[in-house]
């Protein structure tokens, strides 16, 4: 293995643990990272959603081994993820993405301040146990067009949607990591249709992504309260939110 690869391995690891803390997946952070490591753009988006779905199916998969997943509320997530995913990569070439860019920013900035700032009332440990259809479609129509158009996963706009329906962010987390996988590679697929993809590199990406994908569900179970993982989760929406701000 030569140094870059070593490099790609440990930034693929590290940063995949850390976004798995929150149920999203790292490539909005990653792609960035891959492309200063000379990685062409377009190779580096398709790596970035590959290391997202494979992360965030360590993290299933630790959930799934858990009994923490509750698979009736993600269904209709993955469904209109999966449909819209390839829609959005499609349109990414068609169109230019500035305005949808500017808007995903603002919602990502709203989002972040109100999981960080916005108590919901006195019950705050009181969280809905029912299984809409309505609102969690919508949230993957979304959220699998938003990934396929930006290469960006998906996990940044069905975390702060389902909080905000009033789901236990605990929950959340696996709803989003149950999901992101599936508008992910629905998107890779597309763009690994209409150019290159570094399949050397991919096996490499998995291990590191799957381990911190795994380990960071995990410690986020074990270790963190509820609340605590929506002030992280909106912490990490706005770090997001920021990143993209650099992107315009």
């Amino acid at each position: 293995m030569d140094i870059t690869l070593l490099i790609i391995f440990v930034v693929a690891f590290v940063l995949s643990f850390i976004f798995a803390l929150g149920g999203i997946g790292s490539a909005l952070v990653l792609i960035p990272s891959l492309s200063a490591l000379g990685l062409p753009f377009s190779e580096a988006r398709a790596v970035g959603l590959f290391c997202n779905g494979i992360s965030m199916v360590g993290a299933t998969y630790s959930n799934i081994r858990n009994k923490r997943l509750d698979f009736r509320l993600g269904l209709p997530i993955i469904i209109s993820s999966i449909l819209l995913a390839p829609i959005g990569a499609w349109t990414g070439h068609l169109i230019a993405a500035r305005s949808l860019l500017i808007i995903f920013i603002l919602f990502l900035t709203f989002s972040g301040i109100m999981m960080l700032f916005f108590k919901s009332s006195k019950y705050k440990d009181q969280y809905r146990q029912d299984q809409p259809f309505i609102g969690p479609l919508l949230t993957g129509v979304v959220a699998g067009f938003l990934s396929g158009l930006l290469g960006v996963g998906g996990g940044g706009v069905i975390a702060p949607l389902m909080i905000m329906q009033g789901f236990n962010p605990k929950k959340v987390v696996t709803i989003t990591a149950l999901a992101v996988p599936f508008s992910s590679f629905s998107a890779f697929l597309t763009y690994a249709l209409m150019g290159s993809v570094p399949w050397g590199m991919l096996f490499v990406v998995a291990v590191a992504a799957w381990a911190g994908g795994y380990l960071g569900t995990i410690v986020m179970h074990k270790k963190m309260h509820p609340l605590v993982v929506k002030k992280f989760l909106g912490g990490v929406i706005l770090v997001l939110a920021v990143r993209l701000m650099f992107t315009l």
